[in-house]
């Protein structure tokens, strides 16, 4: 990770102990700086750690240009409390800096990190500790080492210090939490966090450290670019401005303040700066009033050249033609159209719009009357259909999803006369295996399959889509389970719900179910495969598979299933139902007329043909 540094111990192990701690190179001159040592002596630092640390600070000390007019050295150690080990005002020679750091005593304690930014911040940088007065310019620098989670908060407090300009470098050691390194370090990050994997390693954070606090002063070299002034940091610089004057864009010259975006100018639409003053303009279209600061619209259509039928609209670029409601504008911008209000609005016919001059009315078809709202039509009343829904109980379902598939299958129950003469419906779940949850004969009222639904209890595992419409197909539709004999011509429909793949084959038992005569629709929800969906369902498949991204969204899919399952809108085989009168269809019901009689023809003659027989039987034994 770019600035978090991690140093192999093999570098480490390679040099002499009594030079690891010493750091390359000559003393450097920083100029003047305030530097405050924060140490954490709590006591999760082992003894051996803690004096690691004491000769990690010893030797960053002989790098330092320490003195009065150069670099002043603060010492603070926390744990659950904080001490002062010696403030800035304290030594000016470095041999007592030293002395007193080989004296120090660990706490031992707890590790409240934010209490001793907080003292750091009001008490070890203040003029009376001895830090430099901010009219002074000289950099307030506090480097914090730690090696464990502060135990209270530290971003809050590390922003207040960095608000009144001390620049926190942090230091985390072995066990330190790097989310409160970066809420505590200044910007740039990767120049102010450092992580080392041991006590043993930290010097090299020190050698790091001493780069840069021994970088020139940028502003003093030529060619720094500045137009007004530079302002040196450690290690950087940057431009700034004389009074009345902002940095452009280039972050070096310097231009005048634009007194356009001072906000008080009062200006409707632009403002226009010039050197020293400003004044208004007005967007296209628009013209300036007497203030100079308003505008108003140029009334083109006062000019009385417009020649609109209906209504004239002042715009930007001239006139414009409109038409009153009910009327469209013709392709030459000025004649106007009555037009057809189901094809303009949002009607919400849930069948049809019929069209009446300015306004429209909803229809129904045949069968089904209109609602109060004067849009939606009634449930399908007329209808006898034998529905039975497989429904999916994988485990990819989920048992609060499965709760939202049942009330979904109760919402298509809602719009279904639900009566053993009329619509009769039967439910499956499947998983890895199949069960019937109830079959189609069982019920005889919506309230009674509703509740059915509501009790049925959710099987988790695999998704065995196939076997599920091999069940349909061989048992869901016998008559042993409640459907109508084919004779009749009752409409048979299974309708498949599915959230994924199937782990099984289901062209086989897909394509037997259609040539059983069975019209089937697929729902998909979430990952459900759309080459799967249409494979079982019947064609178009445009009418017969419906998808929603999540179980969340699956009302819509109401709507589309409302207007197909009804029959008297289509759903037998795809076909339009026909009248009883037309010549089709009473041949059709002549034909299975005769059938009937034919039928009973047959079982008659049985039935005389066993009487003749107990007949003679009974003439034999008298």
């Amino acid at each position: 990770m770019r600035g978090l540094l991690r140093w192999p111990l093999l570098l480490l192990l390679l040099q002499p102990w009594e030079t690891q701690l010493q750091f390359a190179g000559p003393r450097c001159s920083t100029g003047p700086l305030d530097l405050v040592f924060v140490i954490d002596s709590s006591r999760s630092v082992r003894p051996f750690e803690f004096e690691t640390m004491r000769q990690f600070l010893v030797g960053l000390l002989r790098s330092l240009d320490v003195g009065p007019n150069a670099t002043r050295v603060g010492v603070i150690q926390y744990s659950s409390q904080v001490q002062s080990v010696f403030p800035l005002r304290a030594f000016s020679r470095r041999e007592d800096m030293e002395r007193a750091i080989r004296a120090l005593v660990p706490l031992a304690q707890g590790t409240m990190t934010g209490l001793a930014i907080q003292y750091a911040m009001n008490v070890a940088f203040s003029v009376a500790e001895g830090a430099r007065p901010p009219e002074a310019r000289v950099p307030r620098v506090a480097v914090i080492v730690t090696d464990g989670r502060p135990q209270d908060r530290v971003a809050e407090v590390a922003a207040q210090a960095r608000a009144r300009g001390i620049e926190i470098y942090a230091v985390g050691v072995q066990r330190a939490d790097v989310g409160s390194l970066r809420a505590m370090a200044s910007p740039p990050l990767n120049e102010h966090v450092f992580l080392v994997e041991s006590f043993d390693l930290i010097q090299e954070f020190g050698r790091q450290f001493q780069g840069r606090l021994c970088r020139k002063d940028l502003c003093a070299q030529a060619g720094h670019g500045c137009q007004h002034q530079c302002v040196s940091a450690l290690g950087t610089f940057h431009c700034a401005c004389n009074p009345g004057y902002q940095l452009a864009t280039d972050n070096k010259s310097c231009m005048a303040f634009d007194l356009c975006t001072e906000g008080d100018h009062g200006c409707e639409h632009h403002c226009v700066s010039i050197p020293g003053s400003y004044f208004c303009r007005c967007q296209a279209g628009f013209v300036l009033q007497q203030d100079q600061r308003r505008c108003r619209a140029v009334d083109h259509c006062s000019f009385g050249n417009h020649s609109c039928q209906h209504d004239c609209v002042s715009a930007f670029g001239g006139p414009q033609c409109r038409c009153r409601e009910g009327y469209d504008l013709l392709p030459d911008g000025r004649s106007c159209q009555a037009r057809d209000l189901c094809n303009g609005v949002d009607h919400g016919c849930e069948f049809q719009c019929v069209s009446e001059g300015f306004s429209y009315r909803c229809v129904c078809p045949e069968g089904r009357q209109l609602q109060a709202d004067g849009k939606s039509c009634s449930r399908c009343r007329e209808g006898h259909v034998d529905l039975v829904l497989l429904v999916d109980g994988s485990k990819s379902v989920r048992p609060q999803n499965f709760e939202l598939v049942k009330r979904f299958v109760n919402q298509i129950v809602d719009f279904l006369d639900v009566s053993p003469e009329g619509t009769r419906v039967g439910l499956v779940q499947f998983s890895s295996r199949v069960r019937t949850e109830f079959p189609l004969g069982r019920y005889g009222t919506a309230a009674e399959v509703k509740q059915a639904v509501r009790a049925v209890e959710y099987m988790e595992r695999g998704t065995m889509t196939g076997l599920a419409l091999r069940h349909m197909v061989e048992h869901s539709f016998s008559e042993a389970q409640g459907a109508r004999p084919r004779a009749l011509n009752v409409p048979r429909v299974g309708l498949v719900f599915t959230d994924g793949r199937s782990q099984d084959n289901i062209s086989v038992w897909a394509a037997r179910a259609k040539e059983e005569g069975i019209v089937m629709y697929a729902v998909g929800v979430g990952k459900a495969v759309e080459e799967e969906l249409r494979e079982i369902a019947s064609e178009p498949a445009e009418l017969h598979v419906s998808y929603s991204p999540d179980f969340s969204t699956m009302t819509p899919l109401l709507e589309n299933l409302k207007g197909s399952i009804c029959p008297e809108e289509g759903i037998g085989a795809g076909t339009e139902l026909r009248s009883p009168c037309e010549c089709e269809s009473l041949v059709e019901f002549q034909g299975r007329t005769l059938g009937a009689l034919e039928s009973l023809s047959q079982k008659l003659a049985q039935l005389t043909a066993r009487l003749e027989d107990l007949e003679n039987q009974l003439a034999t034994q008298k």
